[in-house]
């Protein structure tokens, strides 16, 4: 290692949700004495953290995987505990389930609501006359919510701050390597191109879809991974959504949901909003495929589809697109699945790599770190 070294009790890397709170957890539960924590973003929360559905699941989503609904049903009420300056209850929340070309009936999608605990109704009469009654067998009303991604940044500023996590911004972590004294040299290059080292004990990988985007000693992660372009579209809906959440499954799946931190609706669709898609490969960067990527938006095709079963979608303009990359694991492609990777590296002793897909497995995560360091 040419560079000479910083010391810290641990590195994180990447300043999204997961990886900012991480850091908190470990300054203020752990208690380590110094936390280096590394993004290569202006800012904290505006990737993957920001461009999303915004949605605190409740396990409605995963009909077909009990554990990843489970879990989401036992962590809302505690995000929303932990949180409750950035999650907005103040809408209604329906699921509706078409009558065709559905993975689940109306019957099992009640009897699996109950199995996991969720909160589900009957819609009154008047909510139930936003859909097309022809294509939808039921509609239910549920409990769920969404969050103010910029209400969860300033949080994490805050916190980070009140913690004296050393926060470098626009710094990208390029290397991890064993040191000699049997820590981890973890090598970042700021904006200028100077690049700067620190040893510590621990490192946490928490940069999504860049998980495997490092030199030195990292093998990368074991379980398979795969990419998607995403289009999230940010629609100015008509009074009569304005309300409202909706969510139609589990064939023709398609959302429309509050997105707090810019007082619009997100609309997403299972066919429309993947872009493309890919395995992940070495020296491929996701987000160097974003960047090149042209972002035409199919905004058209999701409203002629949305809009046969809720007609007043058709009434919507469409403010803005988020266009992201989605990582998930390649094993939980066949299933309604978003289990947790957290890899711990054998032959990096100390790193570990972590990708979640929602919101609310914060939870598992940090119990899993619990059993792993030294306080």
């Amino acid at each position: 290692m040419s560079h000479a070294c910083d010391s810290a009790d641990a590195v994180v890397v990447g300043g999204g949700f997961y990886g900012a709170a991480i850091a908190i957890f470990l300054a203020q539960k752990a208690g380590f004495a110094k936390v280096v924590l590394l993004e290569q973003e202006a800012a904290l929360l505006t990737r993957a953290s920001y461009n999303n559905q915004a949605r605190v699941h409740n396990g409605y989503h995963y009909p077909r995987s009990f554990t990843t609904a489970f879990r989401s049903r036992v962590n809302l009420p505690r995000f929303v505990r932990d949180w409750p300056q950035v999650v907005k209850t103040d809408f209604t929340k329906l699921y509706a389930i078409a009558g065709q070309n559905s993975h689940v009936t109306a019957r099992q999608f009640k009897r699996f609501c109950h199995e996991i605990g969720a909160r589900i109704g009957p819609a009154s009469p008047g909510l139930r006359a936003l859909f097309n009654a022809r294509l939808i067998e039921d509609v239910f009303l549920v409990e769920e919510y969404a969050f103010d991604s910029t209400r969860l940044a300033d949080w994490a500023r805050r916190e980070l701050t009140a913690s004296r996590v050393d926060v470098r911004l626009e710094t990208r972590a390029t290397e991890i390597t064993r040191a000699s004294d049997g820590g981890l040299d973890v090598v970042g290059v700021d904006r200028r191109g100077e690049a700067s080292c620190i040893r510590c004990r621990y490192v946490f990988n928490c940069t999504y879809s860049g998980l495997n985007q490092f030199g030195g000693d990292f093998a990368g992660v074991g379980a398979g991974l795969k990419h998607e372009v995403t289009e999230m579209a940010l629609m100015d809906v008509p009074p009569v959504l304005k309300d409202v959440g909706i969510t139609v499954m589990d064939g023709a799946f398609f959302s429309v949901m509050p997105f707090p931190a810019r007082n619009l609706h997100t609309l997403s669709h299972v066919r429309y909003t993947p872009h493309f898609h890919w395995r992940d490969e070495a020296g491929r960067n996701p987000y160097s495929v974003l960047a090149d990527y042209r972002k035409d938006t199919r905004v058209d095709w999701m409203m002629r589809s949305v809009g046969r079963y809720l007609p007043s979608i058709m009434e919507a303009r469409r403010v803005d697109s988020l266009f992201e990359v989605k990582t998930v694991l390649v094993k939980s492609e066949g299933d309604d699945g978003r289990p947790i990777l957290f890899e711990k590296h054998r032959d990096l002793p100390g790193c570990y790599s972590i990708l979640g897909g929602k919101i609310d497995n914060i939870y598992d995560v940090l119990e899993r770190i619990s059993g792993e360091i030294e306080v």
